[in-house]
């Protein structure tokens, strides 16, 4: 063995040596990662030694790269083996610190929105009244949506600043009445369904998003009277603000009924004395009412549109928006609450 071919592999060797010797050195990844990296990073030691090769005759190359293999291979296993031992010492001390009389943590549960909530809260009242469901696409054409609504072209109501236009002829829907026309189309009378969904309207302030949830009923038959009407919202509104709520229609407009009202209850927070402590109520600003939602007995170019004869059928339909109900059930001031995600605001309705 020539003197050079000596000296590589006695360099090897005491690489090895330096390496078990560093045992100790290591007490967590970290350091074992470092470690790792000294000897056989691209730089490291055994890198080092490695470049020494090219000074080696052709000859005694091929015993040189074997005996480098091995030391990286020892080194390599070495270092594993202290890997395997820091992993257990960390869990034996994890297990030597778990006191299990301790109480557990309670994880994070979400809940569902208030939106949701009073939405699931309002179709089982309904459909405890006899009303069934009833889907229909967000994006609505102009004769769905309007037309057959009893709003012809030139009807404010179309107004661009009001409508999201898709095209000259595609909404987004603006209300969800147009499920209702599509639930009389697919059946003759008798029909009681009710609409929740998605509405969008080009507006935005403290009472206003551009999107908002509309729930929408309609009830068709023989001899359905403006007594109906009453009596059924007025059963609907007591079961979700209390049977102490009073409740007054007032006259109002709509061009898919005739005649139209617009319901007002009690106050929620001051009960319709119009005040809260001496001052004047901020959610009824002192009148004792707020507008809950907007109802009326069927207009007949309504029921023409869809194929009802208006001499034999009557119904009618009514609307509210559930932000709106939301808002007067929790005391909350700002719409858009309801859409900024934030969880301390949502974790309150667990």
């Amino acid at each position: 063995m020539n003197k050079d071919l000596k000296s590589f592999l006695e360099g090897l060797d005491s690489l090895a040596h330096d390496c078990e010797s560093r045992k100790g050195q290591a007490c967590s990844l970290e350091e074992l990662d470092e470690l790792r990296i000294e000897f056989l990073g691209r730089k490291g030691k055994l890198a080092q030694s490695m470049g020494q090769l090219g000074r080696l005759d052709n000859t005694d190359k091929p015993a040189a790269g074997k005996k480098a293999n091995e030391v990286k291979q020892l080194i390599t296993e070495l270092l594993d083996s202290w890997q395997v031992e820091i992993n257990a010492a960390k869990t034996d001390m994890a297990l030597s610190t778990f006191d299990p009389s301790m109480p557990g943590r309670k994880p994070w549960v979400g809940t569902l929105h208030p939106v949701t909530l009073v939405m699931d809260e309002i179709c089982d009242v309904l459909t405890g009244l006899g009303f069934e469901y009833a889907s229909g696409p967000e994006v609505e054409n102009d004769w769905h949506n309007f037309e057959a609504l009893n709003m012809p072209p030139e009807h404010p109501a179309r107004d661009m600043q009001d409508t999201l236009y898709v095209s000259d002829k595609i909404v987004l829907r603006t209300h969800t009445s147009g499920m209702q026309i599509r639930s009389m189309l697919k059946q003759e009378p008798p029909v009681a369904v009710i609409c929740p969904g998605k509405v969008y309207r080009r507006d935005s302030d403290l009472t206003h998003t551009p999107m908002f949830h509309q729930i929408e009923g309609l009830l068709v038959d023989r001899n359905v009277s403006m007594a109906d009407l009453r009596g059924t919202l007025t059963a609907f509104v007591r079961q979700i603000f209390g049977a102490k709520t009073e409740v007054r229609f007032r006259p109002s407009f709509f061009p898919f009924t005739e005649p139209s009202a617009e319901v007002d209850i009690s106050c929620v927070l001051c009960g319709g004395k119009g005040e809260v402590a001496g001052s004047t109520c901020r959610v009824c600003k002192g009148t004792g009412w707020v507008e809950i939602l907007g109802c009326g007995m069927v207009d007949p170019n309504v029921f023409t549109a869809v194929g009802y004869d208006p001499e034999v059928y009557s119904g009618f339909a009514f609307g509210l928006g559930v932000e709106r109900v939301a808002m007067l059930k929790y005391g909350i001031g700002d719409l858009r609450m309801f859409f900024e995600n934030d969880v301390r605001f949502l974790e309150q309705f667990s």
